[in-house]
């Protein structure tokens, strides 16, 4: 589940090459999701294990020193223009494959960071995005747990995307007749229907009780919108 709200994050053309480096649990988890998902992958570990675990599963897996810059090089890790480091607990290790990324120049370097103080240092020392995927997760957690919503991302500028239930507002009307957008500060992107298609939402669109909704917009009010369902 950490692995999948990693790679929501990822703005990667269809095909980009990847490396992933650190094949843990998590590491290993990101690189299967995004073979699965067309990248070619490269994954880097300094243990022969997770490596010996992966290396017909990956497009290339490597034990190698991620930490050595001129190691780095040699397996043509500077050609590849997406980088992530998902090393576990050691934040020493983590840090010096960022500056060796850094030094390759690699134009988009992802980071599992393991508190603020690494995210922090990590951003100084070059990582373009850090990512703390346990308290990402603690906050999806927290706002589905509240019943509105049904599925959630959330990303950097306080903009969502989630699934709802229908709210009562809705019911029965096109969405230029909810005057959605004007009165929540939200758009519906789609409508799912039981036994049906989806189809995007348009002016013309009537929401059926039970329908779901995909809505984007500014947190809150995507959290307020999805609450209006229980006023009646």
């Amino acid at each position: 589940m950490l692995a999948r709200l990693f790679t929501e994050r990822f703005a990667f053309s269809k095909g980009d090459s990847v490396v992933v480096i650190g094949l843990g649990r998590f590491g290993s988890a990101v690189a299967h999701s995004l073979m699965q998902l067309g990248h070619d992958v490269m994954g880097i570990d300094n243990d022969p294990g997770p490596v010996h675990e992966w290396v017909d599963l990956l497009t290339h897996a490597v034990q190698a020193d991620a930490t050595n810059v001129m190691t780095m090089r040699q397996l043509g890790v500077a050609d590849f223009s997406h980088a992530i480091v998902g090393i576990g607990t050691d934040l020493a290790s983590s840090l010096m494959t960022v500056m060796a990324l850094t030094e390759l120049e690699i134009p988009d370097i992802w980071v599992k960071a393991l508190t603020p103080e690494h995210a922090r240092i990590a951003q100084r020392i070059g990582a373009h995005h850090v990512i703390n995927p346990e308290a990402d997760m603690g906050e999806r957690v927290a706002h589905l747990i509240s019943g509105r919503l049904m599925d959630y991302i959330e990303f950097d500028d306080g903009f969502a995307i989630a699934k709802i239930q229908a709210p009562v507002v809705t019911h029965d009307l096109s969405l230029a007749e909810s005057a959605v957008r004007e009165k929540f500060g939200v758009t519906v992107v789609g409508i799912k229907r039981v036994n049906e298609d989806f189809q995007h939402g348009k002016p013309a669109s009537v929401v059926r009780p039970g329908d779901l909704l995909i809505v984007s917009g500014p947190t809150k009010k995507v959290e307020a919108f999805a609450a209006s369902g229980r006023r009646r």
